[in-house]
């Protein structure tokens, strides 16, 4: 029996490699004949770049840049010389898992880091950028990596704005004029795991905002200010494009990357399943085991488990999906392709031993899913 194993990571519990050996360790068990074949995933988010280092061979390099609040981290990218295309994960460089709680700042927080990471890529000589958009722990439109990469944004006195999304609403003059010469010969491809605009009560600031540390007065100014930056673009490059589905992801960075960068942006799961081959996997397999943290209703905006049922469905392949936690709105997966899912706490249990015991937990639910399967695929 033939299985594909495709997780995403379980938040603050395992990586997505780490739940993909578990899940093979326990599938291994109930039978001799059983093939796991691991394949971790994920969706555009924090973990996209180990998903596509271990899909396609890359290079892990890294880099210093500065973090969400303009500290110094080491960050790692990919490169695949081959190819000559680079991985570019921003939750590497601002990504919210970096900040403790109180840190938080939307208002200043910026993506200047992620705009390193981008010139690190064009100096190994670049020609394709896979750029994924998840994780951010800023709300500034993307305009700290347009400044890493020698655009100048200036107020009405000529002065070079102070870095995050609060100060845009003093933007006057967006000049690129210092744009590196280089991103005009790079093809860009832009992860994103939302589809939310950039402006309004689905946008940015108002959606993601919160849980970057925004208040309502906050997220009221943020919108204001982002705006304020979707005018003058607009009025600099002769189009808008603050409606575009995703536009809103990662505080406004899916605007810039496609109006910037000329970045086509698709579903994070999409296009780390086509750099995984996962199709071509899924022509042999029998079943597919598929997991993350939480399953709910919002999974169906492009999570990896529903991500992958869609595809498995076009396939007949059936998946069943792992997860942590069964949220109000799951069964909704159900119409996507995913054919069970399963919560895999044993008993009433704290988070805590949840957390710790992830990996034993998803072997016990995965032999339990797969000698049940065996049974039921008898003739």
């Amino acid at each position: 029996m033939k299985i594909l194993i495709c997780p995403d990571s379980f938040k603050d519990a395992l990586p997505a490699a780490a739940a993909a050996q578990a899940i093979a360790v326990g599938a291994r068990r109930a039978g001799d004949d059983i093939e796991a074949l691991e394949c971790p995933l994920a969706d555009g988010g924090e973990g996209s770049l180990d998903a596509l280092l271990a899909a396609t061979g890359a290079e892990r390099r890294s880099a210093e840049v500065q973090d969400a609040l303009g500290r110094l981290r080491r960050a790692d990218w990919g490169w695949h010389p081959e190819s000559r295309t680079a991985y570019v994960e921003l939750a590497e460089a601002s990504g919210l898992q970096a900040l403790a709680p109180e840190e938080r700042s939307a208002l200043h927080s910026t993506t200047f880091g992620v705009g390193e990471l981008i010139r690190e890529a064009l100096d190994a000589g670049a020609k394709r950028l896979l750029l994924t958009l998840g994780g951010s722990a800023t709300n500034d439109g993307g305009t700290g990596m347009l400044a890493a990469l020698g655009a100048r944004l200036r107020d009405g006195q000529g002065r070079d704005l102070t870095p995050g999304g609060a100060a845009l609403a003093e933007l006057a003059v967006l000049d690129l004029d210092g744009l590196d010469p280089r991103l005009t010969g790079l093809q860009v491809e832009a992860a994103v795991d939302v589809d939310n605009p950039l402006l309004g009560e689905r946008g940015a600031s108002a959606v993601f905002g919160p849980q970057k540390g925004a208040t309502p007065a906050d997220v009221t100014r943020l919108d204001a200010a982002l705006a304020r930056f979707a005018d003058v673009s607009a009025a600099t490059l002769g189009e808008d494009h603050s409606e575009l589905p995703g536009a809103g992801a990662a505080g406004g960075m899916g605007f810039a990357a496609r109006a910037f960068l000329g970045a086509e942006l698709r579903p994070g799961i999409e296009l780390v399943m086509g750099q995984a081959g996962v199709e071509t996997l899924l022509a042999d397999a029998e079943l597919v085991i598929t997991g993350e943290g939480q399953l709910d209703g919002q999974s169906l905006a492009g999570k990896t488990p529903v991500g992958v049922a869609r595809l498995a469905h076009r396939h007949g392949v059936p998946v069943v999906v792992l997860a942590g936690r069964l949220a109000p709105g799951w069964q909704a997966a159900f119409d996507e392709g995913i054919t069970a899912a399963f919560a895999l706490a044993d008993g009433p249990m704290a988070l805590d031993e949840a957390l710790a015991r992830c990996a034993e937990l998803l072997a016990e639910r995965s032999e339990s899913l797969v000698r049940l399967w065996r049974v039921a695929s008898r003739p």
